[in-house]
């Protein structure tokens, strides 16, 4: 009775909720979002299909749950020591949605998934609500709330979603396939006639040499720039 006992327990922790969507985001980040399936999990938690489904549901609503929980975790980041203004608050948030990003690369096709067909979600929710706090807490008019925040959402997800899905470092994985990669595209531009593309001339170096996550937090400083004088 006491063996079976224990079977029955170690079986509840195995399919309890928080395991099934902790092994599906270890799927994910191994195989992408195709290498998340009902079949996969369930070699993975020996179990069956069903227990799944029951915890969890379908395998859209899994991503769905998986989705939520990682951004879950980016939002609760806590800022370092500096000091906790909302410009600092803002830049905490943008920095944990873009180390999520960067961690799990399957998460930006799902964010914008949910940002175009659920934006009554708790992801889209959650991100609007955590920004948008700040945006008040900086003083800006109640009328223009919405495009204060849309501006800063939409240039944080979209500027890392580029760039580990459509932009320029898609497929490449390594350091030193980024260097390769930015080395070749740099030499590109140099190559080009100057007389037909002179910024393009002109930044190949400063393309070669940028680093991401510097990049990104320029970009959020020039957004805060133009959000500050709309007080």
């Amino acid at each position: 009775m006491a063996t079976r006992a224990r079977r029955t327990q170690r079986r509840r922790q195995v399919l309890s909720r928080e395991q099934i969507i902790d092994t599906a985001i270890e799927l994910l980040d191994a195989g992408g979002a195709g290498g998340l399936t009902v079949r996969a999990l369930t070699e993975r938690l020996a179990t069956g299909s069903g227990a799944i489904y029951y915890h969890v549901g379908t395998r859209d609503e899994l991503l769905d749950t998986a989705t939520e929980t990682v951004i879950a975790a980016a939002l609760a980041t806590e800022p370092a020591r500096a000091p906790a203004t909302p410009e600092n608050e803002i830049r905490v948030v943008a920095l944990g949605l873009f180390d999520a990003i960067a961690e799990h690369q399957w998460l930006a096709t799902r964010l914008a998934v949910q940002l175009t067909r659920n934006p009554w979600g708790p992801v889209t929710v959650g991100i609007f609500e955590k920004i948008g706090r700040q945006v008040r807490a900086l003083g800006v008019p109640q009328a223009v709330w919405f495009v204060a925040a849309s501006t800063l959402v939409h240039y944080i997800l979209g500027a890392v979603s580029q760039t580990r899905i459509d932009g320029y470092t898609s497929g490449v994985e390594t350091d030193e396939d980024r260097e390769k990669f930015l080395e070749a595209a740099s030499m590109a531009w140099q190559e080009l006639d100057p007389a037909d593309y002179p910024f393009m001339h002109a930044i190949s170096g400063q393309m070669r040499e940028h680093d991401d996550r510097e990049q990104f937090l320029a970009g959020i400083a020039l957004i805060l720039d133009g959000i500050t004088n709309l007080r």
